[in-house]
C-alpha cells in the first residue's frame, strides 16, 4: 500500500472545495490541475504544463515513496531525522528543512513538491509559474504580485494580501492552519504563512509556529519563534481577529 502523504481531520466544505482558489488565479497565466492520488496542485504558468506537471508529480512521489518503503520513519516522525547522504534530493531537502524548524520532515512535503516540480518546469517549459499544493505555494513571476491570506472562518480570511516584489522570486508562500484543512496541527491558528526561498522551509516552519499558537495570548510568542528560526523572510498570523506579522512583509487590503 502507498503511504498516504497526509493525516485526516474533519474540514470545512469549503476548505474541500478549495474555494480559495478561485481568487489566487492572475488572468494573464494558463490555469490547469494535476492530481496524484493525495498530490492535488493548482498550476499557472505562461502556457499548458499539465502533462509535464504530472509526469514530475509521479517521479518526485515514486522518490518519496520509494525512500519511505526502506525508512518507514520518514513517514511518521514528528522530529527531525538525521541526514542521510543516501536519500533522494527532494528527501534531503525535507530534512533539511525539518531540522531547521524541530519539525518531522513530512511537515515540509507539500511545499517540496510544489518547489521541485516548479524549478524543472521552469528549467524546461515556462518562464513563469505558481504552484499550489495544499495552501502552500512555490512562486516565480518576472513581476510583483500578491498573496491572498486565507484563514477560515477569522473575519480577516481574504481581507488582506502580502504584496511580493519581483526580487523575491523564486520565492515558498506556505501556510498551515490548526482550524482548516487536513494537515497535522498542534494548534489552533486559523493561519500562520511563511515567506521564504525555499518553500520546503516555509512548508516546515508554517508547522513549527502553527503548533506555537493555541490562543490568540500566544501570538506575541509565536512571533519571538519565528524570529529565532534561520531563513525566513517574513511571517503572518491570524487568529481570531487578531494578527501578527514580523519580518520583511507588507500588506494590502485586499477588495472583491
Amino acid at each position: 500500500m502507498k503511504p498516504k502523504f497526509k493525516g485526516k481531520k474533519p474540514d470545512p466544505l469549503s476548505y474541500r472545495q478549495r474555494d480559495y482558489r478561485g481568487i489566487m488565479a492572475p488572468e494573464a497565466m494558463t490555469r490547469c490541475q494535476v492530481s496524484v492520488r493525495e498530490t492535488d496542485l493548482l498550476i499557472l504558468a505562461d502556457r499548458d504544463v499539465s502533462e509535464q506537471a504530472a509526469q514530475l508529480v509521479m517521479q518526485y512521489r515514486s522518490h518519496l515513496e520509494t525512500y519511505i518503503s526502506r525508512h518507514p520513519e520518514f513517514l511518521t516522525s514528528l522530529i527531525p531525522l538525521a541526514k542521510d547522504p543516501l536519500a533522494p534530493p527532494i528527501a534531503k531537502e525535507m530534512m533539511r528543512a525539518a531540522s531547521l524548524t524541530g519539525v518531522g520532515p513530512m511537515a515540509a512535503v507539500a511545499g517540496a513538491i510544489a518547489e521541485f516540480v516548479g524549478r524543472d518546469l521552469l528549467k524546461t517549459v515556462t518562464d513563469e509559474i505558481i504552484i499550489e499544493n495544499g495552501g502552500d505555494i512555490f512562486m516565480f513571476r518576472k513581476q510583483d504580485s500578491s498573496a491572498a491570506i486565507f484563514a477560515g472562518t477569522s473575519p480577516l480570511s481574504n481581507k488582506i494580501a502580502i504584496k511580493i516584489p519581483k526580487s523575491f522570486m523564486p520565492l515558498g508562500i506556505c501556510t498551515s492552519s490548526g482550524t482548516i484543512g487536513h494537515s497535522l496541527s498542534f494548534g489552533q491558528a486559523d493561519s500562520v504563512t511563511v515567506l521564504a526561498s525555499s518553500a520546503s522551509l516555509a512548508d516546515a516552519a508554517a508547522t513549527r509556529l502553527g503548533n506555537e499558537l493555541t490562543q490568540k495570548t500566544d501570538m506575541n510568542h509565536a512571533l519571538a519563534v519565528a524570529r529565532n528560526l534561520p531563513g525566513l523572510q517574513g511571517v503572518v498570523i491570524v487568529k481570531d481577529d487578531h494578527l501578527g506579522v514580523w519580518g520583511d512583509i507588507e500588506l494590502a487590503p485586499l477588495h472583491g
